[in-house]
């Protein structure tokens, strides 16, 4: 989901750059997207690359992928040089605290508002993952676009290219339905401001 709700919200996603992620799933995702051309992935660490590689094979595969270029580095200082390049970049760094509606709401809402300061658009999404505190990790979705509209998925999948590209999660509806926020945190995140785009456009 880190990977394919940006990447489905971006017209023409050629360029990405990945920040974090050492362990190669976000990866492994990015790369099955047809339009991304090439992926720069800047990791600070290079042995969380060599022991992803070694024990968890399935989920590192995407570090054989001619679409990429690893950099090994801080991901701040990378991005300080490369300003204007991409056209999707995703932060796969590990959370000082975690994004969890559940037990961070404040923490989220803080940084919902940090980032409306920077962004027109800002949005936040959420999905399960069985082994996260909670059973639940969230995101948050900035854009350039005042047009973009993170909860309508731009491209939308066949069957065929979900089983072609080994899609075991992802589909247009999970897609649409991780912007549905249960009624606690939909006031807090998208009523008390009202400068939720998504919420003003009825998604």
């Amino acid at each position: 989901m880190l990977a394919h709700l940006p990447l489905n919200a971006h017209p023409n996603p050629k360029n990405v750059l990945i920040i974090g992620g050492g362990d190669g799933g976000v990866l492994r995702e990015v790369v099955k997207h047809p339009q991304v051309d090439k992926v720069d992935m800047c990791e600070i660490d290079e042995k969380v690359i060599e022991v992803s590689k070694k024990y968890l094979p399935n989920m590192s595969c995407g570090f054989e992928s001619s679409k990429l270029n690893l950099h090994i580095g801080d991901g701040f200082e990378y991005m300080k040089n490369h300003q204007g390049k991409y056209d999707v970049i995703i932060t796969d760094s590990s959370d000082p605290i975690g994004e969890c509606l559940w037990l961070h709401l404040d923490l989220i809402k803080g940084m919902q508002e940090f980032c409306h300061s920077l962004y027109p658009v800002v949005d936040y999404c959420f999905t399960t993952i069985p082994t996260y505190p909670s059973g639940q990790i969230g995101f948050i979705l900035c854009s350039l676009n005042p047009d973009t509209v993170f909860s309508e998925p731009l491209r939308k999948f066949t069957r065929e290219e979900m089983e072609k590209l080994n899609l075991r999660y992802y589909n247009e509806d999970i897609h649409r339905a991780a912007f549905i926020l249960p009624e606690f945190a939909r006031k807090v995140l998208r009523d008390q401001d009202g400068s939720n785009d998504n919420a003003k456009n009825g998604h």
